[in-house]
């Protein structure tokens, strides 16, 4: 859940990473022996630590950011494909074509509900509404073309088909998140890069104070990441524009 929470997963690892370090500095720098010379051994493994956590969050901040893009595309695409059928609905009998457009029109708001709601309930009815038009609209389009079959009512069967088709891949891609896995190995490398920053820190006040510097840099990567993936969660989200201007030029 913390992962559909920006702010929650920013406190929480800000907390976790922090006490990492705490950890490495008050506990286990205390144990070393201070007439071992390990320092050069040391900072090979600290390097190398802090090399694969830089690399595993660029590669999961680009796993977030392709999956943002692809959401932006299929709406863009879900937008083109409701605007064709609208279109193709004049190759129906007139009384078809004026149903397909007028559920067109409330199916085209049902959507830009579902990229603006943020309630789980709404969604739930916002989903059922969804599924009860596109059962009508295909009903609709599969009557008026076995009445009157020719190519034209087939393109018009086919542009409908490619509405239902576009709310599948939209569905599909918000599902698409980085996975649980992915996020765990993640948060287990950065709490073992920050007990070794601890480790290794001098027991100066000062360069105590910097301890927090790690973790407050890496709880803002890991806040950008989730809010990127996170479809509803957040700040950054898929603004249905494309959906909002196309329901601009049907409305009257």
């Amino acid at each position: 859940m913390m992962f559909d929470f920006p702010l929650v997963l920013f406190a929480l690892s800000l907390v976790l990473l922090a006490l990492s370090a705490w950890f490495g500095a008050a506990v286990l720098s205390r144990r070393r022996d201070p007439t071992e010379d390990i320092q050069d051994d040391f900072d090979t493994i600290l390097a190398a630590t802090l090399t694969l956590l830089g690399l595993i969050i660029g590669f999961t901040f680009s796993m977030a950011v392709t999956r943002y893009d692809q959401r932006k595309n299929l709406e863009e695409e879900e937008a083109n494909a409701i605007g064709t059928a609208y279109v193709r609905a004049d190759l129906l009998p007139s009384a078809d074509a004026a149903r397909i457009r007028m559920l067109l029109t409330e199916y085209l708001d049902v959507r830009i509900e579902f990229y603006e709601t943020r309630d789980p309930q709404r969604l739930a009815d916002i989903a059922a509404r969804r599924a009860k038009l596109q059962a009508d609209l295909w009903t609709t389009v599969q009557r008026a073309a076995s009445a009157q079959p020719s190519p034209l009512t087939a393109l018009a069967v086919s542009g409908m088909n490619d509405v239902l088709n576009a709310q599948g891949y939209v569905q599909a891609a918000w599902w698409n998140r980085i996975p649980r896995a992915a996020w765990l190995l993640l948060i287990h490398i950065a709490v073992c890069s920050n007990i070794l920053i601890g480790y290794g820190a001098h027991r100066t006040k000062a360069r105590r104070t910097l301890l927090f510097v790690l973790p407050l840099v890496v709880s803002i990567s890991f806040f950008l990441i989730a809010d990127i993936d996170s479809p509803r969660g957040g700040v950054i989200h898929v603004l249905p524009q494309n959906l909002r201007s196309l329901a601009e030029s049907l409305h009257p």
